[in-house]
């Protein structure tokens, strides 16, 4: 039964300003701190109900609930903490998330009056309200504790809620500040996003409004994943959900696995950095850190940043219930970990490796799908990048309008192209620009023409005339039709080098001469062989290096 003397703080008032109210800036981490006050009571459901008309919310669990003596001297008590005697999991063994017994603070940052009431089983109601403009002239006259008891609460504003409520509790916040008065499409994803420990275990269940809360609210971001790295041992229905959805692509999909000692969970990539907000809100879903099934740490990726383009395509969820030893390691607000502690830097480190591979995965896995990967990572030569994205860029145009299960083949085919296509347009590029600038380079300096070249180049002209007869074609094709513009780098080799074809140790000649078979199967579409592309590879350094030279000498 409510006692008679009412309810008190045991604290310095002016010091629970400083702790609790003026710290917590997310609203997240005030419904994480309810959430997890019923996880730590073995509660089985928890009940948020959102009451715009009346600006109001309220939080119901099916704990074990508080006595009278329990709602003093344990929930009221700040600093309290059910750690203190060495207890580290509830009576059904689930790992404690409370810690510091400050964090109940959290409540009193987001509503002008919050009214608190819980009961045993087979008990009545106990609890208060506390009405933050009174707490503020409270603290404003340096009052004590005594002097500032809780206001009985009155169990009609809790309505429906208290209905066939055996155990448990309840607490209601009214006259919300502007920073909690989110829709429920919102409140859904971050409740789905940020407590796992509802999705990951079949006894804790959270409901919005009486629906509940699944990775059934995270579709939409679901929906614009494309690669996954799965960390460990890793079960999950969102993941599992993901696969699903993956199986499906006729592309099909990407999944990896990383190892990192101690750590499970998974990292994913969307399709573009946009696709991380949350409802068009300055919120964004990133790489958060969870411990013990708790959120301790929003998107560490803040912590080693990369300088790569792939972190802000990346999200996920990690988990190390390492950092929740005897140390106490995270801080007063409970939004975050010392950043200078010396486990959470090993933790980082060690994270850090594994998401330099996963920028590096994810770069090479956007190419193959012919998407603008990481321009910045030097491990992928420009011109092969450039290539690439012109591959797919063409390849766009032979995709069928409408899809059925013969276009996976037509699917198949172009993708088994991408490869020899992309060594192909470098390779053509490099030999567009050499042939042209050694054609400028002869004409600049005078280089007369040897008779070879020029029966050359006449039985070019003659067999180009006879394919404009066959294709009935007047029009001219060549931008200069002189003899130079029919003449490939053999020729144009010999001609620079001064000499005739025996003259093989010129640099360009010999080049040249190597380069022409693999040249002409290229530029007559072929696909070529892993040892000629390896051969015509280092050709094209080595004529490059003598353009550039030759360059350099022109007069």
């Amino acid at each position: 039964m409510q006692p008679s003397n009412p309810f008190t703080f045991e604290i310095s008032l002016s010091v629970l300003n400083h702790l609790g109210r003026n710290l917590y800036r997310s609203f997240a981490t005030v419904l994480g701190e309810a959430v997890s006050n019923a996880w730590d009571a073995d509660a089985q459901n928890v009940w948020i109900h959102l009451d715009a008309d009346k600006n109001s919310f309220s939080i119901k669990d099916d704990g074990i609930g508080m006595t009278a003596e329990d709602f003093q001297n344990k929930f009221l008590k700040i600093g309290y903490s059910k750690r203190k005697k060495g207890h580290s999991r509830s009576s059904k063994d689930r790992p404690f998330i409370g810690r510091k017994g400050i964090g109940k603070l959290a409540l009193l940052s987001c509503a002008e009056r919050v009214i608190v009431v819980s009961k045993v089983k087979g008990g009545a109601y106990v609890g208060g309200t506390i009405d933050n403009r009174q707490l503020d002239v409270a603290i404003t006259n340096d009052s004590t504790p005594e002097q500032y008891p809780l206001g009985a609460p009155d169990i009609t504003a809790f309505g429906h809620h208290t209905v066939g409520h055996g155990h448990g509790t309840i607490i209601r916040f009214e006259g919300l500040k502007d920073g909690v008065k989110r829709s429920f499409a919102f409140l859904s994803k971050v409740i789905a996003l940020y407590f796992r420990f509802s999705l990951l275990d079949p006894s804790f269940k959270i409901f919005l409004n009486r629906e509940r809360i699944t990775h059934k609210h995270l579709q939409e971001l679901a929906d614009k994943t494309e690669f996954l790295w799965i960390f460990g041992d890793y079960e999950d229905p969102y993941v599992q959900a993901l696969e699903k959805a993956f199986s499906k692509n006729p592309r099909g999909y990407e999944r990896k696995h990383v190892k990192q000692a101690g750590v499970t969970g998974f990292v994913a990539s969307v399709e573009k950095p946009r696709d991380l907000s949350i409802m068009g809100t300055d919120e964004r879903v990133g790489v958060d850190l969870f411990v013990n099934g708790r959120l301790r740490e929003h998107d560490i990726l803040k912590h080693i940043p990369t300088a790569r383009i792939a972190q802000s395509y990346l999200y996920g969820q990690i988990h190390f219930d390492g950092l929740d030893d005897d140390t106490d390691r995270f801080t007063s607000s409970r939004e975050g970990i010392v950043a200078d502690d010396p486990k959470f830097q090993a933790f980082l480190d060690s994270f850090r490796k594994a998401v330099l591979k996963i920028v590096d995965e994810w770069d090479g896995l956007r190419l193959k799908r012919g998407k603008d990967g990481d321009s910045e990572n030097d491990s992928v030569p420009k011109t092969k990048r450039a290539s690439i994205g012109l591959y797919h860029a063409v390849a766009k145009d032979y995709e069928p309008a409408k899809r059925t299960k013969a276009t996976d083949k037509v699917d198949e085919w172009v993708e088994a192209l991408s490869e020899d296509a992309s060594f192909n347009f470098e390779s053509y590029a490099e030999c567009f620009i050499s042939e042209n600038l050694v054609r400028r380079f002869i004409h600049e300096e005078g280089i007369a023409l040897t008779p070879e070249a020029r029966a050359e180049a006449d039985d070019r002209k003659k067999n180009e005339a006879k394919s404009k007869d066959r294709g009935n074609i007047s029009i001219a094709i060549r931008k200069k039709a002189d003899d130079l513009s029919y003449l490939s780098m053999d020729y144009l080799a010999h001609l620079v080098d001064a000499g005739d074809k025996s003259k093989r140790d010129a640099r360009l000649i010999r080049d040249a001469d190597e380069f022409k078979p693999m040249r002409d199967a290229m530029a007559h579409t072929a696909l070529l062989t892993d040892e000629a592309k390896k051969r015509l590879a280092a050709v094209r350094e080595n004529i490059k290096a003598r353009v550039r030279a030759l360059l350099a000498g022109t007069k």
